[in-house]
């Protein structure tokens, strides 16, 4: 943001409620240009407040009076004096032209399925809201206003999940917070579903009279397609540094060969960024350790000239250990090209039409078609699926004694023949399955949905984005990939102890620590769903974050 720009309050009325902002989250300015995706993060995620750059009042205004001078002139605007999509070619009157907008908010009501995330929705609204800071949609400042005092009091509607093909734009469920604003839907405030009509009287506010315009405004946009990709591109982000880490726990574990990740094979040999990156990572994890061997320490433990020997260890190992940093350094680029994509679209007028102030005229267009989100999401759902796919094959490893260079079956721990409990406990192998179940739907779910197309809405809508399915789906995928990245840190940290963690590097030590605080080992057979909502949570805290160097 330029320095000139002073960020403004939008003071809601008094109402005796406290602010529901924490004290230590920054504030996030909007100006239709500048929005980043942290910053959608934070106000999803930690109820970040959101404030407005003053210029964004006058370039509102300005766009307004182009609407009005327009519709003075009898000139048919879509979607403002004449119907929508293919009834555009029907002009009503400029008296009717708010009703219009009322309807419009009401025949779109029609969502299914699950109710999304109080997150996403937050993160909707402030995307929605920077839309029209932008200044181009010919909206009033006091519908904006209104807008980010709900959203600053954590006011939010209930929307469905289901209903938008991506284009135009995220109708269905934009509609949702559009009623919120003129009081005809539910909303969750403070924990409790309330009416809407009945939170804005007791936050001292009368239910919005939309105008010309505003209804089309609110949902003629990617603004949900583009909070589902946020969180989805901020998760995938911290799992790429997590199976960065787990990678090199699992190499520890198998006494694999740390020189697969030496600085000239991707620095010098093969410089994509990503893997480059991720290489780095793994490196600084091994450091120190005496399990996993650089490949000259290998080779110094046999003395020249040897006919023939059989080694104790593999001088190369299997792929999903050698080549990770080439699986987890294509979702780090792809990642960069999402992130690049998506902060143009964040900081877009995706509605139609817009308002030309400079030129005095209005343009129809298609800027609410989300293309380029929807191929973000496509490309990152296959790059978090193929990363959920190499944790599964690096457990299997680990579990399988065949492959596991001599630990226990399973995890198991170590028990003679004469033991009373020797055969009876089968230690990680339901923990196994569930990952490879959840990593085939993972798999199952990255089938690109943006090839989909429908011709729908009377073949107006004849060619559409499908963004938003495609991006609903990168969120369902990334969860997956965190639970079975909790199923992995668990197994590599037994498998570490069941090696000696003393001869582990420092990372993987304190790595051991962490979950030894919040997870006893498996001693013997025992449920583990609990364990894995564990490191789940853990993988999440500041300490974990600091030995993953995650963002």
């Amino acid at each position: 943001m330029a320095a000139n720009h002073i960020p403004t309050m939008i003071t809601p009325p008094r109402s005796g409620f406290a602010s529901v902002r924490a004290p230590a989250v920054a504030d996030v300015q909007i100006d239709g240009q500048a929005l980043t995706i942290a910053d959608v993060l934070s106000v999803g995620r930690e109820k970040a407040r959101v404030v407005l750059w003053p210029g964004t009042r006058r370039r509102m205004q300005d766009s307004r009076r182009l609407k009005v001078e327009t519709i003075a002139r009898g000139v048919p605007i879509y979607g403002v004096t004449t119907g929508f999509g293919d009834s555009a070619h029907r002009q009503i009157s400029a008296s009717k032209a708010p009703a219009l907008q009322r309807n419009m908010l009401r025949f779109l009501g029609c969502g299914t399925g699950p109710t999304t995330s109080p997150q996403i929705t937050r993160m909707a609204m402030v995307l929605r809201a920077n839309c029209l800071a932008k200044g181009n949609s010919g909206v009033r400042v006091e519908l904006l206003e209104r807008l980010l005092i709900l959203l600053n009091e954590d006011v939010v509607p209930l929307v469905p999940e289901r209903g938008s093909c991506g284009a135009s734009g995220d109708l269905i469920p934009l509609s949702y917070v559009g009623r919120m604003l003129v009081g005809e839907t539910d909303v969750l405030h403070r924990g409790r579903v309330r009416p809407a009509r009945a939170v804005l009287a007791d936050l001292g506010l009368d239910a919005l009279e939309v105008e010309a315009k505003e209804g089309l405004a609110m949902t003629n946009g990617t603004s949900f397609t583009s909070a589902f990709a946020c969180h989805a591109v901020g998760e995938a982000q911290r799992l790429a540094d997590i199976a960065d880490l787990l990678t090199a726990l699992a190499c520890e574990a198998l006494l694999g060969n740390r020189g697969h990740f030496n600085a000239f094979l991707f620095d010098e040999a093969k410089p994509h960024p990503g893997a480059v990156h991720s290489a780095a990572n793994i490196r600084r994890v091994l450091v120190g350790s005496e399990l996993a061997l650089d490949s000259e320490e290998l080779l110094a433990t046999h003395p020249a000239g040897i006919d023939f020997v059989e080694l104790d260890r593999q001088v190369q190992d299997r792929y999903s250990i050698r080549c990770a940093p080439h699986v987890t350094g294509v979702l780090r680029d792809t990642l960069a090209a999402a992130e690049q994509w998506l902060s143009v679209e964040i900081n877009a007028s995706d509605d139609n039409p817009l308002f030309d102030t400079v030129r005095g005229r209005v343009h129809s267009g298609g800027n609410f078609y989300a293309g380029h989100v929807g191929q973000a999401m496509d490309s990152l759902k296959v790059a978090v699926a193929g990363l959920c796919d190499l944790m599964d094959r690096q457990l299997q490893l680990l579990v399988d004694e065949k492959f596991s260079a001599r630990l226990t079956p399973n995890l198991i721990p170590r028990m003679g023949p004469d033991d009373p409990e020797a055969g009876l406990h089968h230690g990680f192998k339901g923990m196994q399955l569930c990952c490879s179940a959840m990593t085939a739907e993972a798999l199952k779910l990255s089938n690109p949905a943006t090839i989909h197309s429908r011709s729908t809405e009377a073949h107006n809508q004849d060619k559409v984005s499908m963004a938003t399915i495609a991006a609903r789906d990168a969120r369902t995928i990334v969860e997956l990939a965190e639970a079975v990245a909790a199923i992995h840190l668990i197994a590599t940290v037994q498998a570490i102890e069941l090696r000696g963690a003393r001869r582990a590097g420092a990372v993987a030590r304190a790595v051991h620590a962490l979950v030894r605080d919040r997870i006893r080992a498996l001693d013997c057979d025992r449920v583990l769903d609990a364990d894995i909502q564990s490191a789940t949570e853990l993988m999440r805290t500041s300490d974990f974050r600091a030995l993953a160097r995650l963002r």
